[in-house]
This record gives structure tokens, C-alpha cells and sequence, in this order.
């Protein structure tokens, strides 16, 4: 049985089209699947370099799981507002992209990072695929 707002007869649209994006293709709105495993290989990347570091400096358990979140943090700041993308999602395919065309920028993208780390903002999403963190930042992640 379906259920939502479809199968009351809500026509919602596609994901991105309210956005202007085309519905596939370069430049639609990156789904689910992509998008958690881009986030699965910055954090298996984040846990690595934390695990050099942990052993090149004597880090305790903790440290190493604060020292992770830390250099999640940083990866997804510095890489997203310079240039749009992580290794993860750039492996995957998609990138972050303003919705006035301009560049994501250090500003935007710290406080998507922030919000990105918190965890409970990027699971809010919205019809277009786009969670509390990207639409704080007014960004959207689409196909490249």
C-alpha cells in the first residue's frame, strides 16, 4: 500500500524542479544513495588520518573519535567552499553547488559543516534532497 502525500494525490513534483534543476542528468539533484556513500568514504578518509595521527601522537580512544569528527569537520569546510566537493562525493559523482551560482565560500561552507557534524540537521531533507545544513548554506548537492 503507498503511502504520503502521492498517495493522497499531491503532486509534489520532482526532487530539484521548485529549484530549477533538471529532473537527470548533470546538474539534477543528487539522491540518497550517492550522497551516503560520498559521506561513508569522508568519514572511512577522516578515520584513517585520525588513526595515523592517533598512533604518531599516543592518542587515547577518545581523542582519536574527537580527532575524527575534527578532520570530518575540516575536510567537508575547506574542500566544499573552495571547490565544491569532497573526495567522497567527488568519488560518487556529485558536488555542492549554490543556488545563486555563486561559489559556496568559506563562510557558507563552515556553517554547512557545522551543521553537517551536529548529524541531526542533515537527516532533516526536504522533497529537493536537501537537508537543514543545505538549506542554511542555501546549497543543494547535484550530479555532476
Amino acid at each position: 500500500m503507498a503511502g504520503g502525500a502521492r498517495a493522497a494525490g499531491v503532486d509534489l513534483g520532482k526532487p530539484g524542479e521548485r529549484l530549477g534543476l533538471p529532473e537527470t542528468g548533470s546538474g539534477s539533484a543528487a539522491g540518497y544513495g550517492r550522497r551516503l556513500v560520498a559521506l561513508f568514504v569522508d568519514w572511512a578518509l577522516s578515520l584513517l588520518v585520525a588513526g595515523l595521527l592517533a598512533r604518531a601522537f599516543d592518542w587515547t580512544p577518545s581523542q582519536r573519535s574527537m580527532w575524527t569528527l575534527v578532520i570530518f569537520g575540516i575536510q567537508a569546510w575547506i574542500l566544499v567552499s573552495l571547490i565544491g566537493t569532497t573526495i567522497g562525493k567527488r568519488l560518487c559523482g556529485i558536488r555542492v553547488v549554490r543556488l545563486d551560482g555563486r561559489p559556496v565560500g568559506l563562510g557558507w561552507g563552515l556553517a554547512r559543516a557545522l551543521l553537517l557534524i551536529v548529524v541531526v540537521p542533515a537527516m532533516i531533507w526536504d522533497r529537493d534532497y536537501r537537508g537543514m545544513h543545505d538549506r542554511a548554506a542555501n546549497t543543494v548537492v547535484v550530479n555532476i
